[in-house]
């Protein structure tokens, strides 16, 4: 007899974009076709049931029912950093990446038998308004230890309250954006075996081939990764500023023509790509955005 594996991570929660100005990156992902989320200010504790403190932060998010884009605007750079925010913009050059985790307490305990470190559980909370009056959103997470992540900060979380994230008024987007189709990760030639094995692990996920790409795929997203010698073939005219990093973020649209009709008709300019089209990284406020077809 024998029995199914089910990952305690199996999709990609969503992205994270870390801005200085949260305005100015909110009105270009508008620009780009996307609704977005009224701004919620964090309240964050160091371990469920701790303290929540308020913090530097505030975000707005392009939600799509299961994942969801989040800017991540320092909004008050005095106020308490307990998730190190500004360390995390000054460190990392691309995007972070929240995985998402049917069980967190699994997913923690899992990371550390597989040698990597995290920093124990998290809770986070943050008020949003629904049309029933505030509620509050709680999750809780798991930050891998940085030393594991050169590419950028990686997180699992379990969602405690997900009615309250992906509310139906912020799902439909005018640019016809259905879900995060993938992340992708550039790195060095001569380290792609080692960068694949430790996303097998910490996904706890197989490693498909597709040509010079490696990809673990979720139940819901996928990683790609690639070598740094093949960037211009799948964003054609990019260059990253480090290695390893996590270069880009696509998402899956209805209609490839009618999303890249409404963004070039905001004066934003597209660029093909094997699977659809991007937008760089200065037009898309700090990493390159790409869109392919849903399915």
């Amino acid at each position: 007899m024998t029995t199914e594996h089910t990952a305690d991570i199996d999709y990609i929660d969503h992205t994270v974009l870390i801005t200085t100005d949260l305005a100015a990156t909110c009105a270009r992902y508008e620009a780009l076709g996307f609704t977005l989320s009224p701004v919620s200010p964090h309240r964050l504790a160091e371990r469920p049931g701790g303290p929540l403190l308020p913090t530097c932060t505030a975000n707005r998010c392009a939600y799509f029912g299961q994942s969801f884009i989040e800017l991540l605007g320092i909004v008050d750079p005095a106020a308490p950093d307990p998730w190190g925010v500004h360390q995390l913009r000054r460190t990392y050059r691309g995007l972070l990446m929240t995985l998402g985790s049917r069980d967190v307490a699994a997913t923690e305990e899992r990371l550390r038998a597989a040698g990597l470190a995290s920093t124990g559980i998290r809770a986070l909370e943050r008020e949003v308004s629904t049309p029933d009056g505030p509620r509050t959103v709680r999750a809780d997470s798991v930050r891998i230890d940085a030393a594991h992540t050169p590419e950028g900060a990686l997180q699992a979380t379990q969602h405690l309250t997900p009615q309250y994230v992906h509310q139906p008024r912020y799902l439909d987007h005018p640019n016809g954006a259905i879900g995060l189709h993938s992340v992708l990760l550039v790195v060095p030639d001569d380290e792609m075996d080692g960068h694949e094995e430790r996303y097998a692990r910490m996904l706890d996920a197989d490693v498909w081939i597709d040509g010079p790409k490696r990809v673990l795929p979720m139940r819901h997203g996928r990683v790609e990764i690639i070598p740094q010698s093949s960037l211009d073939d799948f964003l054609p005219g990019h260059t990253v500023p480090a290695l390893p990093l996590l270069a880009a973020h696509t998402v899956a649209v209805r209609d490839l023509t009618a999303a890249r009709t409404l963004i070039e008709g905001n004066l934003i300019t597209t660029h093909t790509t094997p699977g659809g089209f991007y937008v760089t990284a200065d037009d898309a406020h700090g990493v390159p955005l790409a869109f392919t077809r849903g399915r």
